[in-house]
């Protein structure tokens, strides 16, 4: 064999190789988040709901949602998929088991310039293929206009939780919103948890669980979806968190699931442009 074609032989051998340790450690890796997620379900059910916030732009998260829909379906446990993702009304029940992503998309009515679907498709699809109904669950858009002057909602919340989520939608915006807007910025966000809770509660079906996805902001315990729910509905907020989780995550939620943290990143940087232009 020619020096050339050895060294050709070596490169592909080599290639194939780490290719599949590549594939190996992705494995593996999947296998361990859903061995996690077996285990870390078991303290929480019963439940009628598990409420899991996501940081939107921690892929990790991803993997954390799929392998609980994973752990839940394989259980018969998983009544229904429900997801800030969509609008409320959305749904897959149409579809059968054997839908492709286009048609997925196209239930949901799926907004990819602000959802984009290549992060979201293995969770959804996952559900899809078991069976399990994905449903919509976010205040649909015409609704936001009558929502920022429904001086109703204000008195949702105990005045302290009030003041959290007040304070929560200033940082959340950077400090830039001007205080005329702020109140209802709030509504809005009181009018998105109250529609994922009556999503949540017209998926559930007795004996089962609804698994919600939504930013981890909407699943704390004193100020988001849970204040909408029943008082008798057995109810678990999961906070997945991306580095180190602040003090309050403790008792903000019944699990805390730690991922890598990500690079540092300026958050608000688009938004200053936004308000700048």
């Amino acid at each position: 064999m020619a020096d050339s074609d050895m060294s050709a032989a070596m490169t592909r051998a080599l290639r194939v190789t780490v290719n599949a340790g590549l594939l190996a450690l992705l494995l593996a890796g999947c296998a361990s988040t859903r061995e996690l997620a077996d285990k870390r379900l078991d303290p929480l059910l019963p439940a009628d709901a598990i409420l899991l916030g996501e940081q939107h732009d921690a892929q990790a998260h991803r993997e954390v949602q799929r392998a609980i829909v994973q752990a839940l379906a394989s259980r018969g446990q998983l009544a229904a998929l429900v997801l800030e993702m969509a609008e409320r009304g959305r749904s897959t029940s149409g579809l059968g088991r054997d839908a492709n992503a286009a048609q997925v998309r196209s239930a949901l009515h799926w907004d990819t310039s602000g959802w984009p679907w290549k992060n979201y498709a293995p969770v959804v699809m996952a559900a899809v293929r078991r069976g399990v109904p994905v449903l919509g669950a976010n205040l649909p858009r015409d609704a936001l206009r009558a929502t920022m002057n429904d001086t109703a909602l204000d008195t949702h919340l105990a005045a302290a939780a009030l003041e959290r989520q007040r304070e929560a939608i200033r940082v959340g915006h950077c400090n830039l919103l001007p205080p005329e807007r702020l109140m209802p910025m709030v509504r809005v966000q009181l009018a998105r948890d109250a529609s994922m809770a009556r999503a949540v509660v017209e998926a559930g079906v007795p004996g089962k669980t609804v698994l919600l996805i939504a930013g981890g902001g909407h699943i704390l315990r004193d100020v988001g979806i849970p204040t909408h729910l029943p008082k008798d509905w057995r109810v678990r907020s999961v906070l997945a968190v991306a580095g180190v989780p602040p003090e309050s995550a403790r008792t903000d939620a019944d699990l805390v699931w730690q991922t890598a943290a990500l690079a540092p990143r300026d958050h608000c940087a688009q938004l200053r442009d936004q308000f700048s232009g």
